[in-house]
C-alpha cells in the first residue's frame, strides 16, 4: 500500500511560546510488548515529521507492538480504516469528534457523516468507534445538543457492530456517564485519556469500563490521575499516547509518538510499585480483550 500524504498538520505554537520541534530520543525498550490504544498518525508534527511507517518502526524498537489509529472526522476515519486494512501493527477507530458534530449539524450533513462512519465500522480491522463523546471545553452551550445526538448515534453504531467505544470526555464527566447509563454502554467501553478523579474511576470500574492513561499521567500536577490508577483493577487499565499531543514528562511540549509510550508505562509501574514486566503483560492482555487480535482481518497489498 502506498503511503498517503498527511491529512493535517499540528500548529508549531502552543500558548505564547514556541514549541521544541525535535522528536525526543528513543526510551529504553519495555520488557514485554504493549499497545498504544489511541494515536493520530495522520497528523504531521515537528520539524521533520515522521511517516506512519517510521512511527511504527520506532515503536517496535521499544516494545510497542501495535497501535489503534483513531479518526476524528470522515476523512481521517477513512484514512485510519484504509491504513489499518493492510498493516499488521495497526487497527482503526472511526468517528466524528464531538467538536466536529455542531459544525456538521449546522450544515445539515451530520447524518451523512454518520452513515460513512457506519460503513467504515463494518471493515474487519475497524475495531472501535471513536473518538466520540462530549466536550464542553471548546463547544458552547448552543452546540451541545448536536454533540449529544452524535454521541448517542455512535454508541448505537458501536453496539450494532459489536465494536469497542472510545470516549472523548472533556469537562463533561457527569453528562457522559449519564448518557452511557441511560442508553446503555457497549460491552467494551474505554475512557480515552482519562481525566476524572478517584470517584469517577471507581464508578467506571464498577461498570467494567476501561480507563486509558496518556502522557498526562506523568505530569507533576496530576495526582488525581495517579490516584485513579491506584483505585481500579489492573484488568481495566490501558495506555495511550494521543500522539502527537500530550507528550510525557520529561519531553512535554515536543512532538509525541507511539514510541514514547514506555515513559507512561514506567510511570504507572512506579506509581503502583508494580513489576514492569507484569504490568506490560497485563496491559497487553487488556488491550487485546478490548480490540481483538492485530493479526486478523488483513487485506493483502
Amino acid at each position: 500500500m502506498s503511503e498517503p500524504e498527511y491529512l493535517r498538520t499540528r500548529t508549531n505554537n502552543e500558548g505564547s511560546g514556541a514549541r521544541e520541534l525535535t522528536y525526543p530520543p528513543l526510551p529504553e525498550a519495555l520488557p514485554v510488548g504493549v499497545y498504544d490504544n489511541h494515536t493520530h498518525l495522520e497528523i504531521a508534527d515537528g520539524d521533520q515529521p515522521l511517516t506512519y511507517a517510521e512511527h511504527l518502526h520506532r515503536a517496535a524498537e521499544v516494545g510497542i507492538v501495535g497501535v489503534v489509529q483513531v479518526g476524528t472526522d470522515v476523512a481521517t476515519s477513512r484514512w485510519s480504516a484504509e491504513m489499518a486494512a493492510g498493516n499488521r501493527r495497526m487497527l482503526a477507530a472511526v468517528a466524528i469528534h464531538p467538536n466536529e458534530a455542531p459544525e456538521l449539524e449546522s450544515r445539515g450533513v451530520l447524518d451523512e457523516a454518520l452513515v460513512v462512519i457506519d460503513e467504515l465500522a463494518a471493515w474487519p480491522r475497524t475495531r472501535a468507534i471513536g473518538e466520540t463523546g462530549l466536550d464542553f471545553f471548546r463547544t458552547p452551550t448552543d452546540g451541545q445538543a448536536a454533540q449529544h445526538r452524535s454521541f448517542e448515534a455512535h454508541i448505537e453504531i458501536a453496539k450494532r457492530h459489536g465494536l469497542a467505544l472510545q470516549i472523548h470526555d472533556r469537562d463533561a464527566h457527569d453528562e457522559v456517564i449519564e448518557t452511557l447509563l441511560r442508553v446503555g454502554a457497549p460491552e467494551r467501553t474505554v475512557f480515552h485519556c482519562f481525566s476524572g478523579d478517584v470517584e469517577m474511576a471507581k464508578l467506571a470500574a464498577s461498570h467494567g469500563w476501561y480507563l486509558s492513561f496518556a502522557g498526562t499521567f506523568t505530569f507533576k500536577k496530576n495526582d488525581h490521575l495517579r490516584d485513579a490508577f491506584m483505585a481500579i483493577p489492573r484488568e481495566l487499565v490501558l495506555v495511550e499516547t494521543d500522539a502527537p499531543y500530550l507528550t510525557p514528562t520529561p519531553f512535554r511540549g515536543r512532538p509525541n509518538a507511539p514510541y514514547l509510550t514506555p515513559h507512561t508505562v514506567r510511570a504507572m509501574a512506579e506509581c503502583g510499585g508494580l513489576d514492569l514486566g507484569d504490568l506490560c503483560a497485563r496491559i497487553a492482555l487488556n488491550t487485546e480483550a478490548v480490540y481483538g487480535s492485530w493479526d486478523e482481518g488483513l487485506i493483502d497489498d
